[in-house]
């Protein structure tokens, strides 16, 4: 019995705890984008295209999105902490393989395990705040910070990986997660609890294989779709064979007696809405990250470092954002907090999108970052919220996998939308320009694909051409960045409208514990705490 009412009662480290979470966070949230700034050194030390940079970018996201609703399941079955220890463990030893790999298809290969491990440790982690965090207010500031911790490490991972990039050769933006995972996991080991749901039923197999096969394949048609043509028969065929798949689960996963995720939650307004605002907003962060670090490089000629830090504004804001909308969530209300947010974030994508090639970095690129992170901080921390308050206790690893794979779904897809519409008008514009400087046919075919590549090509064009050349590449390259940055707007629009048409105004626990946000909130019965050990 002991056993069993265990959570019941106040964690006595559990701030210590969140810590620890919090550090297994960092660690897998920054492998989204450290490797951002380094993809002008792969692109000429690996010989990397434009799609397989995408791909060392989008593989560890569509592996790690593909996977986690799966993981939280297992987590939810075998146990959360075991299933973060083994994911720390695999993603340690990916960690090494990437270092020192030879070629851009090693590499690929590499982050697509470092994804596996890293949909092990995500929903672990913050299914486990719940289970240590008894009190409903004690429980949203550590939601907060949770949220706060893995947008600032998404963000930081240009500033770390430009650090690492000056003093040492590529591989070691990778290497350096050995360390940090020696230490979470002997604090994990010393200090976070076991629990499990006591009540998970059979494991759902093809929920598994057809939610996975049909992200992976919806994201792989994306990246790949310029250079096939978004009309051509591979395209139209991924599409719809992503679609039937994605289908054939929601079908699968309406009659499962015990489906991998359970659509009937998706019947919650306020659980659908703040899932799609999630996705977006990470749809939106992706996509920037991408684009701006090659601006930062590329079109204005800083160093890795450089680049890093230039976008730190991003990074600091948005991780003071997030733990400070929890506490004014009470004040102003889950549905202001995140409509607003995303609208302010849109605000700032549309703003970027007058960015030139010597707009100046002070008095207009980190306005526009402030906005951007600004609107992310006050909404992600607040649906992360709404989403976990939506389902029973027991569920919270389901609850953190959904949330987890929002977030990287819609990373991932931005990487490859905002990547894909750059690079199809990247390439439109810089044949038009380069055409009336009669510059040969296979060496205009080569700077299309990357560039990084018509950067180089440029230089090395006769003296007549060249500079009109670099010119024409970097008015190409803004006029993607432009429509980019329009399609994350959008996109950001989308998710403020139905924030507030959806999300509940207020979202406050009566004295029993139960969300009076919304009548299908959690009830008295669906607050029972999952089973523990330990």
């Amino acid at each position: 019995m002991s056993t069993a009412h265990a959570p019941e009662t106040t964690h006595p480290h559990r701030w210590w705890v969140l810590a620890v979470l919090c550090l297994s966070v960092l660690l897998v949230a920054i492998d989204n984008t450290i490797v951002n700034v380094a993809l002008p050194t792969m692109s000429a030390e690996l010989n990397a295209t434009t799609s397989q940079l995408q791909w060392i970018v989008d593989a560890y996201s569509m592996v790690f999105a593909g996977l986690l609703l799966v993981a939280g399941n297992i987590g939810d079955r075998i146990g959360r902490h075991r299933v973060l220890q083994a994911g720390l463990v695999l993603f340690a030893a990916a960690s090494l393989v990437a270092a020192w790999a030879g070629s851009a298809h090693s590499l690929i290969g590499a982050r697509g395990v470092m994804g596996v491990a890293a949909a092990m440790v995500y929903p672990s982690t913050l299914a486990t705040v719940p289970q240590v965090f008894r009190d409903r207010q004690e429980r949203a500031i550590a939601i907060g910070v949770w949220a706060g911790v893995s947008g600032l490490a998404i963000a930081l991972g240009p500033v770390a990986g430009g650090a690492l990039l000056r003093h040492f050769w590529w591989g070691s933006i990778f290497l350096v997660n050995v360390p940090v995972i020696v230490i979470a996991l002997i604090a994990g080991a010393l200090l976070v609890p076991e629990s499990r749901d006591p009540e998970p039923g059979r494991f759902d197999l093809v929920g598994a294989v057809t939610s996975t096969l049909g992200i992976g394949l919806l994201v792989w048609t994306i990246i790949e779709a310029p250079g096939h043509g978004w009309a051509s028969r591979t395209s139209v065929l991924g599409f719809v064979g992503a679609a039937l798949l994605l289908t054939l689960f929601v079908v699968w996963e309406v009659r499962s007696q015990s489906p991998l995720l359970e659509i009937r939650f998706f019947r919650n307004p306020r659980f659908s809405a703040a899932s799609a605002t999630t996705a977006m907003a990470f749809f939106g962060l992706f996509g920037f990250i991408f684009m701006i670090t090659l601006y930062f490089q590329i079109v204005i000629g800083w160093d890795a470092l450089t680049a890093g830090l230039a976008t730190l504004p991003y990074a600091l804001i948005m991780g003071a954002m997030s733990p400070l909308a929890m506490v004014l969530t009470s004040r102003l209300g889950t549905k202001l907090l995140v409509g607003g947010g995303m609208a302010v974030s849109a605000a700032g994508f549309l703003l970027a999108s007058r960015a030139q090639t010597d707009s100046p970095y002070w008095t207009f690129i980190v306005p526009c970052m402030a906005l951007m992170a600004a609107g992310m901080g006050l909404a992600t921390g607040p649906a992360t919220d709404a989403i976990l308050a939506a389902l029973p206790a027991a569920k919270s690893g389901v609850g953190s996998a959904v949330n987890d794979t929002t977030r990287e779904v819609g990373g991932a897809l931005g990487v490859a939308v905002v990547g894909s519409v750059m690079s199809s008008w990247y390439a439109d514009r810089l044949t038009e320009l380069w055409t009336p400087l009669q510059v040969p046919r296979d060496v205009l075919g080569a700077a299309k694909d990357s560039v990084g590549a018509a950067m180089s090509i440029s230089k090395q064009l006769p003296a007549a051409v060249s500079s009109p050349a670099i010119s024409a590449v970097g008015d190409a390259f803004m006029e993607g960045l432009r429509v980019g940055c329009y399609v994350v707007a959008a996109a950001c629009l989308l998710a403020s409208i139905a924030a507030f048409l959806f999300l509940p105004a207020h979202d406050r626990p009566d004295p029993e514990g139960r969300h009076t946000g919304h009548p299908q909130a959690r009830t008295p019965q669906s607050d029972r705490p999952a089973a523990a050990d330990g």
